[in-house]
């Protein structure tokens, strides 16, 4: 019953406005599954189960009630927390379509210079086109760009947009749900029914399915990327307690 509920929420509701109406639901959540079986280490709150999520096909025990974090999200904070200096220096941050789980965070740390970019977030300050950024050459330290890839029709022009801002020596984190099995990215524009496109792509709005070659195509761009397993850094017990996606890969990228 509840993973319906929130699958015809997902499918619905146009994300804007579920990220409004999250901010009341959160303290209503938090308190109703409060428990000591998994940890959200974004805020370190613990609880009895975590919800369920996905457009599609939905994952049990995933969406964290305090944070609204997914596995992804929680993986890039323990990785930016433990291999970085991302909470320590001072850097220049452009994050697109900025996650909730990230955004009251990183507006709050004192050590970064921090924008948000969109076509139509709430929480963008700068509303702009990934394919034609308003932002100067070699402009920023790190960039943010966390399952957005997958929206665009012309993400060879965003990911040189993307080279383009970030500046040399910088870092751009770049991640998008991946097929690992698949050698080769899929796109096929001439599927346009919403309900077989969710079916092929895991979202009606995505337009392709990336594959293996993913990181080369960022490679041919430009970008030195590192195929970071963090999960490996981990022990099993950690995984589950965090409900992190075993074998999930960070794509860090490097100008």
């Amino acid at each position: 019953m509840i993973k319906q509920v929130f699958k015809t929420i997902l499918n619905t509701i146009p994300r804007p406005i579920l990220i409004r109406a999250s901010y009341f639901v959160k303290p209503v959540l938090e308190f109703a599954l409060k428990g000591i079986a998994f940890t959200d280490p974004i805020d370190g709150k613990s609880f009895r189960t975590f919800l369920p999520y996905g457009y599609g096909t939905q994952r049990n025990n995933v969406l964290s009630p305090s944070t609204l974090s997914l596995e992804r999200h929680r993986l890039l904070w323990l990785y930016l927390q433990n291999e970085t200096d991302f909470f320590k220096k001072p850097l220049k941050v452009l994050h697109f379509a900025p996650e909730q789980a990230f955004y009251k965070r990183f507006k709050k740390q004192a050590n970064l210079d921090y924008t948000t970019t969109d076509l139509e977030s709430p929480l963008a300050d700068v509303k702009a086109d990934i394919c034609n950024l308003p932002f100067e050459n070699d402009c920023y330290d790190v960039i943010l760009c966390n399952h957005v890839l997958e929206h665009i029709p012309d993400d060879t022009r965003a990911m040189q947009e993307l080279y383009r801002v970030l500046k040399p020596g910088g870092m751009a984190v770049l991640q998008i749900p991946q097929d690992l099995n698949r050698a080769v990215t899929f796109e096929d524009n001439s599927i346009t029914d919403k309900a077989e496109r969710a079916k092929i792509f895991g979202q009606y709005d995505h337009v392709r399915v990336y594959g293996r070659d993913y990181f080369d195509k960022l490679r041919s761009i430009g970008f030195k990327v590192d195929e970071v397993d963090y999960t490996t850094h981990f022990t099993s017990e950690e995984i589950e307690k965090y409900c992190l996606a075993k074998g999930e890969i960070i794509p860090v990228c490097y100008k």
